[in-house]
């Protein structure tokens, strides 16, 4: 977008100054936890300090990045009410899988990271393709949100877009650089709710605008829009027994659980509570929200692709949507805040990405086969200069980003590539004893090999073979699905010709050899119901079926 961009919102004084409040409490934020920073520990996981409704916000948040709000508005653009299947059936299962499941594997074992889990449960082998491979999606997935904050930047003040990603990276380096991850963490409690502040009035006034529900129903040409399954036009099956089948499995599945049990960005934050019960309800904290979020999501997309000629055209691409919504309904004091808002959600994201990939080089790949054994205080120096880094590689990769009209395109065929075969793995190894440290190498690069070789045929091989010519996002379900299956028989095969771990050595990473009560917190039997982590994840998960029946 060129500063010549017919974008351009019409902004006043008190829209900037607005915005220029937001940005001084964030950077306040920033300095203020820049006196906790005494250690490593204190930099990457804030000392294990947090309370659970505090991570289970910034669990929330650090997700509510590009990919909810430009990414999934762009969805309702062109798919509507199925979009909510990245939030119902591609969220909040999972998410109560990690918290019930998952958790006490993580924060009991005491390991500073996701890789570091792979290092003790495989051996480096399987640590080392997990590292990398974690640090380069991060890089890329920040400069997602990067390009979008700047194109944010870009239609207020019209600055080039070279250097409106140049301000927006300096802005969050800057108080990641000072507070670590307890300035990432509270700055997304507060960019939570700046968020739903900004996106909450455009909804109404934009549904407003239209006539209400039924003016919206009205307006919108496809029917179909207005229900979840069997979801075609989003899979991009046809039949609509496999279009199920592909949600359920593929983006269910697959996809979901692959993302929100594997990916550091999200457990990194229930890392940092202050108990294993508050790091258990920290995803189930976040998965009330997570629920309701794409109301004020997908809403106004659709009613940008109803009612924005750019739009309805075709002559802007549907990552805009939101930005001419803005633009087209807000007035000036509201439009302050939705800019806050969307600054808000871009930065959230990007930080979320930047903390944890300073966490995984530092740890698992500086500390772990560069430089070895050397005082804490210069890994919490490292940590700080590979901020800064990513920092930078976030500008170039954002140029990348910028080439798909829909982000979610882009990201969803990176989830499947990263996180389905290391879900995979995970799980497999979790509750498989036999599975040997050659198969969880092993199985993760065939995997990703596996999603990587079929996205590069449907994209660029040109063939008429509808398996690689699947419309919606059908390619990136495929892609996950191939990369999970491939590493399951992949990893099964080898573990039954090589050498399994000891059990001594698997206690606290495998289920069958780690003693209950060390999954548990003996302290969480002795509060009500609504503050235990197995009634709330019940609770998430009738919510969430019952949203399913409602709007089928």
């Amino acid at each position: 977008m060129s500063a010549e961009s017919a974008l351009r919102l019409d902004a006043t004084f008190i829209d900037y100054a607005i915005v220029a409040i937001y940005f001084l409490f964030v950077l306040g934020i920033g300095w203020a936890a820049r006196s906790r920073i005494s250690d490593s520990i204190d930099f990457f996981l804030s000392g294990r300090s947090l309370p659970a409704w505090v991570t289970g916000l910034a669990f929330i948040s650090a997700n509510l990045g590009a990919v909810e709000i430009v990414g999934h508005s762009a969805n309702g653009v062109s798919y509507g009410f199925e979009t909510m299947h990245y939030f119902w059936i591609g969220a909040v299962p999972a998410m109560v899988f990690l918290g019930i499941v998952m958790m006490p594997f993580y924060y009991g074992s005491k390991v500073r990271s996701v890789p570091e889990f792979m290092l003790r449960r495989f051996g480096p082998g399987a640590h080392l393709v997990n590292a990398l491979s974690f640090a380069i999606a991060q890089l890329l997935i920040a400069g997602v949100n990067l390009l979008l904050l700047a194109k944010v930047v870009n239609a207020l003040l019209g600055w080039p877009l070279w250097i409106t990603l140049v301000v927006a990276a300096a802005i969050v380096l800057s108080y990641i650089t000072l507070g670590g991850l307890s300035a990432a963490i509270y700055n997304e409690v507060l960019q939570f709710f700046v968020i739903i502040a900004a996106l909450l009035p455009l909804t109404l006034i934009s549904l407003h605008n239209v006539g209400g529900w039924a003016g919206l129903k009205e307006k919108v040409a496809d029917p179909q829009h207005f229900h979840t399954w069997p979801g075609t036009e989003i899979s991009g099956f046809e039949h609509p027994i496999v279009s199920v089948i592909g949600l359920v499995f593929g983006l269910g599945f697959v996809l979901s659980f692959g993302y929100w049990t594997t990916n550091f960005v999200e457990v990194q934050r229930s890392m940092a509570a202050d108990s294993l019960s508050s790091a258990r309800k920290t995803p189930i904290i976040g998965a009330f929200p997570k629920m309701l979020i794409p109301f004020i999501v997908v809403i106004p997309g659709m009613v940008a692709g109803a009612t924005v000629t750019p739009i309805m055209d075709g002559s802007a691409q549907p990552n805009d949507a939101i930005l001419y919504l803005m633009r087209d309904m807000l007035p000036n004091g509201l439009l302050g805040v939705a800019i806050a808002g969307l600054l808000a959600a871009f930065m959230a994201g990007m930080a979320a990405n930047i903390s944890a990939f300073n966490t995984v080089f530092s740890y698992d790949l500086w500390q772990s086969y560069v430089v070895k054994d050397r005082p804490d205080n210069y890994y919490l120096k490292v940590g700080q200069v590979a901020t800064a880094v990513a920092a930078i590689v976030a500008i170039l990769t954002a140029l990348i980003a910028q080439n798909y009209g829909n982000v979610m395109d882009y990201l969803q065929a990176l989830f499947g590539f990263f996180n389905a075969p290391l879900f995979a793995t995970f799980i497999l190894g979790m509750f498989w004893k036999r599975m040997t440290p050659t198969a969880g190498w092993a199985g993760l690069v065939t995997g990703t090999s596996a999603a990587v070789a079929y996205w590069a045929v449907a994209t660029f091989g040109g063939t008429d073979i509808a398996f690689f010519n699947l419309p919606g996002q059908g390619t990136a379900f495929v892609a996950a699905s191939i990369a999970f299956v491939v590493d399951i028989v992949v990893s099964v095969a080898v573990s039954l010709v090589t050498t399994p771990k000891p059990d001594h050595e698997l206690v606290g990473f495998v289920k069958s050899v780690t003693p209950k009560d060390t999954l548990t917190d003996a302290h969480e039997a002795t509060l009500p119901w609504y503050r235990r982590t197995v009634p709330l994840g019940a609770l998430c998960l009738a919510l969430a079926l019952l949203l399913n029946i409602v709007f089928a």
